[in-house]
């Protein structure tokens, strides 16, 4: 591992840095020859979609289609390292749980069902027999399904989802926590009652076509790393990308294109952002409402920059927005943005003079309490030019894990449209539950109140990826039975219930051969691309199953006889499966014909058509105050004189999601350590403190719980005053489980109000 140092990079991103790190992955995980075997079949027509990203691919026929963080997830799962029997007779769980969530993962592939032993505090092999004889066990026994949830990850095939909503409501119940509660949430509230649909409508096409380009609270070079490709490619024929998100990012600066044989042998790179505005966290709204009333005051000015025909044929409700920004004060969006009218306006002027303009954003907007309403501004935004439904244009929210966009669209909610329900019923033949089930917040609620008795996780690290650590491993550890199917070890497998097993899995890049011969399973991107996915290499070890074999021989042996679904028969081909999801949905008619042709194809979105899905059959402007009594400015009022900072958790280069590969972030600097904390270098002094220092993390909060992480170093580093960063999990203890985004759920680790002192050590 590297030694600990903050060491100012200056390089861009991507480039040999990158090429280094991918080859150090596949040498750590004892796989030179064969990860890059494995690497040369990511996103290939013949081959394996990226278990990392939900980015699209381009070109299904290109040799190199991965990045470097797909190098990596691609290296852990195809590792040569195994946890075995040997391995959990040797470390118990107590001990297990002292390691690191690197360390944890770091060991290996798991390869046989085990469960814990309480009397030894160790875990045990079992048969896959016997292990879905006590999940059926234990979930027969409970007088009410609703006692159960089934959470889900973002790595999940469009099959096995499918299966798995399917048992869960023949089994009884809505309770579907899923990744989405946790990031994405916002966008498809927010979207869905502004121009009725809950995905992005822009393809790739569009970014080869679009004059501008605003990334919102993203940060691609670390999290989508592939798009960077695209935003350079914009970038070389002259569209415009700007750049708000509070912390200088190297990979919305500059980027060297490892596949660009002239940039990597000159050592060059690519300018990426035309205008990089850092604004507060949680300025978001305040800047956008900016541009906006910064167009409107053009408009009435005489300089037509709204496009009136659009909004009067496919819009209603703007009356009363421009009626709102007319009257809304630039002092007050000054404040709450963090920055200047005249920042603003500049933004504002990229955008009225840009032909055609997409908009992104990560969770840098989805996680605040505001967030449903800060997207419905950027879609107000968009429409006010009629950015929606045209070449080059539209909303493009950059969705996490692989596939937690099918998942979703498989009907891993836990409230359920009902057209699905009523599929179901159609095609199965059951009447399934009505009524709303539980998300993740609500989850852990449950599990806290005694509620919820079973926790069953395909996929994920619940225990790591959730808010509220103290209290969310308590509500685990009073479950009777947690039963998390997964490919590797991991934090949630250490915080278990009474009862509790592990199943391991197959991973994507592995062959999966079932009764009718090697199978695929599909995927659905950020910008609704389905395609099929085909591993190339032999199981990790014989005992594994396939995420759809797993579900289906726990359906039966759950359900018996009171299931009319042939589930065994289902999972020995997978076109099968497909067959059932194209009766359920429409629009995946003729599944197994139009995923057949390399690069898949893509789902219909009415938006992108001009097509409204909304109450009043039009796109719906609308119209919201900017907000000024957050958390944030309660805790502000509350400590009087006291500093209190506004903290967002974030992702390091070496990590995805909850997954750490190393210690290391490159781009912001940091070896060998991830217990820090980024902070402007005026804020660090008035602390009476300096670069080095170690500080204690204490939330803020109206409840006046403590919530406490301790012995962060301080790094000084670009952010604007009163703004700080650090690393999840790490910061997860910080998050309060009551503080998420209105009418979305999903946990505001975005903007957490913290107070900063001095490290007390452990006596």
């Amino acid at each position: 591992m590297s030694e600990q140092k903050i060491e100012l990079y200056d390089g861009p991103a991507g480039g040999w840095g990158a090429l280094r790190s991918v080859g150090k992955a596949l040498l750590r995980q004892d796989i030179p020859v064969k990860g890059a075997k494995t690497l040369l079949s990511a996103n290939q027509p013949d081959g394996f979609d990226c278990p990392g990203c939900a980015w699209p691919d381009r070109n299904h026929g290109s040799t190199f289609e991965f990045c470097e963080n797909g190098a990596k997830a691609v290296a852990a799962e195809a590792t040569a390292r195994r946890v075995t029997r040997d391995f959990f007779a040797q470390h118990s769980v107590a001990e297990l749980a002292l390691q690191s969530d690197f360390a944890l993962e770091d060991h290996g592939r798991l390869t046989e069902p085990m469960v814990y032993d309480a009397q030894t505090d160790h875990y045990r092999p079992i048969s896959w027999d016997d292990a879905f004889g006590l999940i059926a066990k234990h979930l027969n026994a409970l007088p009410d399904p609703n006692q159960a949830a089934f959470y889900t990850s973002g790595r999940a095939s469009n099959e096995a989802a499918f299966l798995y909503q399917l048992f869960v409501r023949q089994y009884g119940t809505n309770n579907f926590p899923d990744c989405s509660n946790m990031c994405h949430e916002p966008s498809g509230t927010g979207m869905r009652e502004s121009i009725g649909v809950g995905k992005g409508t822009v393809t790739l096409d569009d970014f080869t076509q679009a004059e501008a380009i605003f990334i919102f609270g993203q940060n691609p070079g670390t999290n989508h790393p592939r798009m960077l490709g695209e935003l350079r490619q914009a970038a070389k024929r002259g569209a415009r990308i700007v750049s708000i998100n509070p912390m200088r990012e190297r990979g919305l600066e500059r980027f060297a294109d490892p596949q660009d044989k002239l940039e990597m042998a000159t050592l060059g790179d690519t300018a990426i952002s035309s205008h990089y505005f850092q604004l507060r966290i949680g300025g978001d709204f305040a800047f956008v409402k900016g541009m906006m009333k910064a167009l409107v005051e053009w408009d009435d000015a005489g300089r037509q920059v709204l496009d009136h025909a659009f909004i009067a044929e496919h819009t209603t409700g703007f009356d009363a927005l421009l009626q709102d920004l007319r009257a809304e004060s630039w002092e007050l969006l000054e404040k709450e943005s963090g920055l200047s009218t005249e920042h603003m306006r500049s933004a504002a002027d990229v955008y009225a003079k840009a032909g055609s303009t997409i908009a992104c954003w990560g969770m840098g907007i989805t996680q605040h309490q505001n967030s449903v309403a800060t997207i419905q501004m950027i879609v107000n935004l968009l429409l006010m030019r009629g950015n929606i439904g045209r070449p080059g244009a539209g909303p493009c929210p950059v969705r996490g894990h692989s596939n937690v966009q099918g998942d979703r669209t498989m009907g891993i909610w836990e409230h359920p449209p009902k057209s699905l329900l009523q599929g179901l019923e159609r095609v199965f033949g059951f009447t399934p539950p009505q009524e709303p089930g539980l998300g993740t917040v609500d989850t852990i609620r449950a599990m806290l109140d005694g509620q919820v008795k079973v926790f069953f996780a395909l996929g994920g690290n619940f225990a790591a990826a959730t808010p509220d650590t103290v209290q969310t491993w308590k509500a685990l550890r009073q479950c009777d039975l947690t039963v998390h199917v997964t490919t590797k070890l991991n934090r949630s497998h250490i915080v278990h219930g009474r009862d509790a097993l592990i199943l391991p899995c197959l991973g994507r890049t592995e062959m999966d051969m079932q009764a009718g011969g090697l199978q695929g399973v599909t995927v659905e991107d950020s910008m609704s691309m389905v395609h099929i996915s085909m591993g190339i290499n032999p199981p990790a070890a014989p005992d594994l199953l396939s995420e759809p074999a797993i579900l289906a021989r726990l359906a039966a042996a759950t359900l018996g006889a009171r299931s009319q679904t042939p589930w065994l028969w289902l999972v020995e081909d997978y076109s099968r499966i497909r067959d059932k999801i194209a009766e359920v949905f429409v629009d995946f008619a003729d599944f197994n014909t139009r995923v057949s042709v390399p690069g898949g194809f893509r789902l219909r979105n009415t938006a992108s058509e001009r097509v409204w899905i909304t109450g009043p059959g039009k796109a719906v402007f609308k119209t919201h105050a900017v907000p000024v009594d957050t958390p944030l400015h309660q805790a502000r009022q509350r400590k009087g004189d006291a500093k209190v900072f506004a903290l967002m958790t974030t992702r390091s280069h070496d990590q995805y999601n909850t997954t750490i590969y190393g210690n290391d972030d490159r781009y912001r600097g940091v070896f060998g350590q991830r217990r820090v904390v980024f902070a402007n270098e005026q804020d660090i002094r008035d602390l009476g403190m300096k670069a080095g220092d170690l500080i204690d993390f204490v939330t803020e909060w109206a409840s006046g719980d403590e919530r406490r992480a301790e012995g962060f170093k301080l790094v000084a580093y670009n952010i604007p005053r009163g703004c700080v960063g650090a690393y999840y999990p790490e910061t997860n203890p910080l998050v309060p489980l009551d503080s998420v985004a209105i009418n979305a759920g999903t946990p505001t680790s975005k903007c957490i109000p913290v107070l900063m002192l001095p490290h007390k050590a452990a006596a």
